[in-house]
């Protein structure tokens, strides 16, 4: 047995059970593991694909999404959807393989400085040196990956490395590091509190059910950033909905009348604060992220269980205000909003990825989540050519029906992800919203820089055709009627649905 061996093998001991990658010379020794193992390898067509599908995966149910490119042009084909993971704090292991160790740091054949690379973009990247410490690294990776998960950790596997047959391995003692000292300062101001608010985020995902008893027992409101969409489901009169920059009428009110807001999981962002509130009460494991005059550093469920709350009685007057948020356009044929609206109305209990674009405005307003993973879109990174390849990952890891709401433009980043899609007969519809443009970049230009539309009109292929090329069906709609009469049809995938939509723009945040 060599590393690739143990390596695949603790890979399937800690309950991977899915790989994204393509093959390559240097990484070869540990696809030869993979060959005999019962890990499921989805073969993508580009490496940039694979990291997001493997973002998808773990967006989509929680799980932990791999990885695996060889060296450099591999490797280096990461860095944009390693970066994605990153920036949305996405718990993925990026494998990549390099040339033996005593090329590194020359000129040799396929040798850059990867690890250098990937610090900037990943929480830890690591250049095991032996075989002891490649496994080491792996499981400490992956206890870290699901105990204390703040974004990617790459590992970097040098050949001789892999190939090496001298090695140690050992289960690892390892507790997560935390500062709950600021608790005390916590509780006494939600005692003080007769108007508490709770915002979730992605990192609240685990303790949705709880914090939902809680909201309910207490009657405390529950607001979420974009990632914490379905922690509770947006049809609970307790959820106000989103807060922020694309804020509902009740979580608006909310967040500016409350006396104590307790933010579980939440990366912070400009986009829900654009001032830092003096009662916020942030609770994070990643202690790089904490703001405010209580941060608290740990799990959400540590903290839950060391505070107590009060019954308060103030969701009534949030109640009795409107929540509709208002998307003028939803009955236009043919709106981008429109198409998207009846998409959703269809797929309602569907998993729904979005790409970059302005169809994201219209998706993220009009999709209500009733679970997490729900609505899967990268947000703050936002490349384009995302959606179909989190798509793919976000089907392989759930089984379920997942719907890709795209844009022309974003679709044409990664459109060789249909072969991915046709050779393992995922069940994934790709509806592209065709305006012949790059619709956003459009209205940046006109709105805010005075000037004429440049370089921003789309040649775009026949989309059905390219669908047909890689032996999938596609078909095209051009006006309201005909898209609502085909989608009262039982609709599966794989399938490309070309929406010819008008030219829109998106409203922009208040």
């Amino acid at each position: 047995m060599n590393v690739s061996d143990k390596f695949v093998e603790i890979l399937a001991e800690e309950g991977i059970s899915d790989v994204f990658g393509i093959p390559g010379e240097q990484i070869m020794p540990l696809y030869k593991a993979l060959s005999t193992s019962d890990i499921n390898h989805i073969l993508t067509r580009h490496e940039q694909a694979a990291a997001h599908a493997a973002d998808g995966y773990y967006r989509s149910t929680g799980k932990i999404g791999v990885c695996i490119a060889t060296a450099s042009p591999g490797a280096l084909n990461f860095t944009m959807a390693v970066a994605t993971a990153y920036k949305d704090n996405v718990p993925i292991l990026v494998i990549t393989g390099d040339n033996e160790l005593k090329y590194k740091g020359s000129d040799y054949f396929q040798t850059t400085p990867q690890v250098e690379i990937f610090k900037n973009i990943t929480q830890d990247s690591y250049n095991p040196l032996n075989g002891t410490e490649a496994l080491y690294v792996l499981r400490a990776s992956l206890f870290a990956l699901k105990n204390n998960p703040k974004g990617p950790i790459h590992i970097n596997l040098s050949k001789d490395v892999l190939l090496s047959t001298e090695f140690e391995d050992f289960e690892l003692c390892y507790l997560c590091e935390d500062d709950l000292s600021n608790i005390s300062k916590a509780q006494e101001l939600i005692d003080k509190s007769q108007k508490p608010l709770f915002i979730l985020g992605a990192g609240a995902i685990s303790q949705g059910q709880n914090i939902k008893g809680i909201a309910q027992k207490y009657n405390i409101p529950v607001t979420t950033t974009f990632h914490g969409k379905g922690i509770i489901s947006e049809y609970e009169d307790i959820n106000l909905g989103m807060v922020g920059a694309r804020s509902t009428p009740r979580s608006k009110y909310a967040f500016e009348n409350a006396d104590c807001i307790i933010a579980l999981g939440i990366k912070a962002s400009e986009r829900t604060f654009s001032e830092i509130p003096d009662n916020l009460i942030h609770v994070n494991i990643n202690k790089d992220v904490l703001i405010g005059d209580y941060p608290i550093h740990g799990k959400v469920e540590d903290f839950l269980l060391n505070v107590n709350f009060k019954k308060v009685d103030w969701l009534d007057e949030i109640l009795d205000i409107d929540n509709e948020t208002a998307v003028e356009g939803i009955h236009d044929d043919l709106k981008p909003q429109a198409a998207i609206f009846e998409i959703l109305n269809k797929f309602e209990d569907n998993i729904v990825v979005s790409d970059a674009g302005s169809h994201t405005t219209w998706t993220t307003l009009l999709k209500k989540s009733k679970k997490p993973g729900q609505l899967l879109f990268s947000g703050g990174l936002a490349p384009m050519g995302y959606g179909l390849p989190a798509a793919i990952g976000a089907y392989v890891a759930s089984d379920e029906k997942i719907i890709l709401i795209t844009g022309d433009g974003g679709f044409q980043m990664n459109p060789q992800e249909l072969a991915t899609l046709k050779e393992y007969d995922l069940n994934v519809i790709v509806f592209i919203l065709n305006n012949s443009e790059f619709g956003i970049i459009r209205q940046w230009q006109e709105s805010f820089y005075d000037m004429n539309p440049y370089q921003i009109k789309l040649q775009n292929p026949d989309f059905v055709k390219l669908a047909a090329s890689y032996a999938i069906d596609g078909v095209r709609v051009d006006n309201l009627d005909d898209l609502k009469l085909l989608l009262q049809k039982n609709l599966t995938g794989p399938l490309v649905v070309e929406v010819i939509v008008e030219s829109e723009d998106v409203p922009l945040p208040k």
